[in-house]
């Protein structure tokens, strides 16, 4: 199947540090991508450098013609002392008809909350509104950069319940930062472990059981991640399933 977006070899520098290097990936229709990594690993850079949020110091992207993307930044902060309404925020900075807001926040299981104002939001309507922001234009790719920060676990399991009923629905491709491993690992169809670079990618059973996955987590998380592990065998072709030994280059 063709990638609907896919880096070559892509490097990016912040401040004259090297945070990315060497990252080829492709992602294609439907399928949900987890990208884990250690504080400062460059996940953050990975999905601002796929907006194009961040110049590329070596490499390129490919998108499909005319590819949309909807993307649920890590945080947002929005003035609680300046009156706006879930429906005008998502109006906002194009005027956007009702019709089309009120079905993002339906997709996004939060079409009641409309007229309500931002600032009474509860930290799960908040991200879900930010959500149904990125679902607005039925995007072919939706990135997700830690959207359940600061959400407990029944909130984090909630919202992934809610973003694999959105792919179901959208039959887009999903590209997630998160550090929830025992909840979005299982939601994933392939988990990319990454350092600046891409140590290990593959299904979650695999990346789990990786020398370069535990070599950055450590053995602590092998009872979380026994929490998927499936009690068949696997036969993991060569184009999808497969995991990537990639040589560190710093």
């Amino acid at each position: 199947m063709k990638p609907v977006i896919a880096t070559h070899g892509i490097g990016v520098k912040l401040g004259g540090r090297l945070v990315l290097h060497d990252v080829s990936v492709s992602i294609i229709p439907r399928e949900i991508v987890t990208i884990v990594g250690p504080n400062g690993s460059g996940k953050s850079t990975f999905l601002r450098a796929l907006i194009g949020a961040v110049p590329l110091s070596s490499g390129h992207i490919d998108k499909a013609p005319g590819l949309r993307i909807g993307y649920v930044p890590q945080k947002l902060a929005i003035d609680a002392t300046m009156p706006i309404t879930v429906r005008r925020f998502l109006g906002l900075p194009h005027k956007i008809g009702l019709k089309t807001v009120d079905a993002a926040l339906m997709r996004a299981d939060v079409g009641g909350l409309g007229d309500h104002q931002m600032s009474d939001l509860s930290g799960g309507q908040f991200q879900r509104v930010l959500l149904a922001r990125a679902l607005l234009e039925n995007p072919q790719v939706l990135l997700l950069d830690e959207a359940t920060q600061g959400l407990d676990q029944p909130g984090s399991a909630a919202f992934y319940r809610q973003i694999e009923e959105v792919r179901r629905n959208l039959g887009c491709a999903v590209v997630m930062v998160s550090h929830d491993l025992h909840v979005v690992m299982a939601a994933s169809d392939r988990v990319l472990c990454l350092n600046g670079h891409i140590c290990c990618e593959g299904t979650p059973e695999i990346v789990a059981s990786a020398p370069e996955y535990r070599a950055l987590f450590g053995t602590g998380t092998k009872g979380a991640l026994a929490l998927y592990r499936h009690e068949h065998s696997h036969s993991h072709d060569h184009n999808h399933d497969h995991l990537h030994d990639h040589k560190d280059h710093a």
